[in-house]
């Protein structure tokens, strides 16, 4: 999934211009080592100096290839590359949200790496997260990172309270208050944003669409059970209300990492910020577990993470460069050390030593991948949650009925699947 806190340094779209490999303009000579560029979009302060470091380890250990690395923030990454690769100025080797995949594929920007280097290890990869890099049977991305959504909680808190994990979402209500009788602080703060409502429609063994089918399902009785779930989470004794305010995530986050609020959903890429706040400076204290099952008796949560692909516009010398970078990256141990600098969910189950599983944050996500649902290899899917995140907050707040917000998630994404079915 995106990153929950956009990088903090900006790029200016004219300096990105610039380092683009434009091919002939990428300063190679005819004697000299083949310059690729390598567009990141981890966060700037606490990802990126890993990237950088291991880019440079990349160039240490081949001496013909050098690597312009340029961090671009997350949020501007995939409409700069969506313009560069228009104008065939587009980077070697994009570090893509796995939500990006089928849509530049699908535009012909990326380049198929079955059986290039890249994918010499194909048999190492989890499976479902390779299914989810492919686009009409061909592989564009390589995984790097993964993650998904979970319930996370403060074991003292819980403890203190005498409840247990939820294994429901009406389990979570009853814990939630017994937490707010028990230690005065709130059991649970949810979140209003389209993507952390997933689970709850897969609980109800939905989604927004269904792909295969060809069918809008977002406004279905399956759904509308789902959203109703989601938002009776917000109204009740331990309930945290809804913050539909432009700081709602900072606000949650604060809350929960300093024993404000006794539990969230959460994805990993907030690890580190967990152990930063009070209530997890040890770091045993922090519960990892499944997300709640809804009525259909079956937890799930949205598969996330990035990928490495490889632009397809490069030239033929530029992409054997590109193909080995990405292969040196996603190596087992390049991402055992961005698993123990960046506390990120490696892709290979070879990446996950010892010293990886010595993270309880990591070790904790590692045993709910099991209930991570894969996307439809469908390009508009991840623009559905745009919609979401606007009438979700609305409904929420009482601004909106469930039935009236839905339906214009429904008319939305009619617009960008014109030929699904209601």
């Amino acid at each position: 999934m995106r990153r929950g806190i956009a990088a903090t340094a900006l790029v200016a779209s004219f300096a990105l211009a610039a380092t683009a490999c434009g091919g002939s303009d990428s300063g190679d000579s005819a004697d000299g080592p083949v310059t690729i560029t390598y567009w990141d979009t981890s966060n700037a302060t606490n990802e990126a100096p890993t990237y950088k470091a291991l880019v440079k380890e990349f160039e240490a250990a081949n001496k013909d290839i050098k690597v312009k690395f340029v961090n671009v923030p997350f949020d501007q990454a995939q409409n700069k590359f969506d313009t560069a690769a228009g104008a065939s100025g587009a980077p070697d080797v994009l570090r893509a949200e796995v939500g990006w995949t089928p849509a530049f594929a699908k535009k012909g920007y990326f380049l198929p790496l079955d059986g290039t280097e890249a994918l010499a290890e194909q048999d190492k990869f989890k499976s479902n997260l390779l299914e989810q890099a492919k686009y009409e049977g061909k592989t564009y991305g390589v995984p790097l990172v993964t993650d998904t959504l979970a319930f996370v909680y403060n074991k003292e808190l819980f403890e203190k309270a005498g409840v247990e994990v939820p294994k429901t979402w009406e389990d979570l209500k009853k814990a939630a208050a017994t937490i707010k009788d028990k230690t005065g602080v709130d059991g649970y703060w949810g979140s209003t944003a389209g993507y952390y409502g997933q689970p709850f429609l897969y609980g109800e063994g939905t989604d927004t669409v269904d792909a295969e089918g060809k069918k809008i399902t977002v406004a279905s009785a399956e759904a509308k059970k789902a959203y109703q779930t989601w938002l009776d989470l917000f109204d009740g004794k331990g309930l945290h209300k809804a913050d539909t305010t432009a700081d709602a995530y900072a606000h949650q986050q604060d809350a929960f990492n300093n024993g404000k609020v006794a539990s969230i959903i959460q994805g990993p890429w907030e690890i580190t910020n967990f152990y930063k706040g009070s209530a997890f400076k040890n770091k045993e204290n922090l519960g990892i577990a499944t997300v709640p099952a809804g009525s259909a008796g079956k937890a799930g949560a949205p598969t996330g993470g990035h990928n490495l692909s490889v632009y397809a516009g490069s030239d033929k010398a530029h992409q054997e460069a590109a193909l080995k970078l990405v292969n040196f990256m996603t190596s087992a141990k390049s991402q055992e050390t961005i698993a123990l600098k960046n506390s990120t969910l490696p892709t290979r189950d070879d990446a996950y030593t010892d010293r990886v599983k010595a993270d309880p944050g990591i070790a904790g996500y590692q045993t709910v991948l099991s209930a991570a649902q894969p996307r439809p290899a469908l390009p508009e899917y991840s623009s559905f949650w745009t919609p979401l995140d606007d009438e979700l907050p609305k409904i929420a707040s009482g601004k909106e009925s469930l039935d009236k917000g839905l339906a214009n998630v429904e008319t939305a994404i009619t617009k960008l699947v014109p030929d699904f079915s209601k």
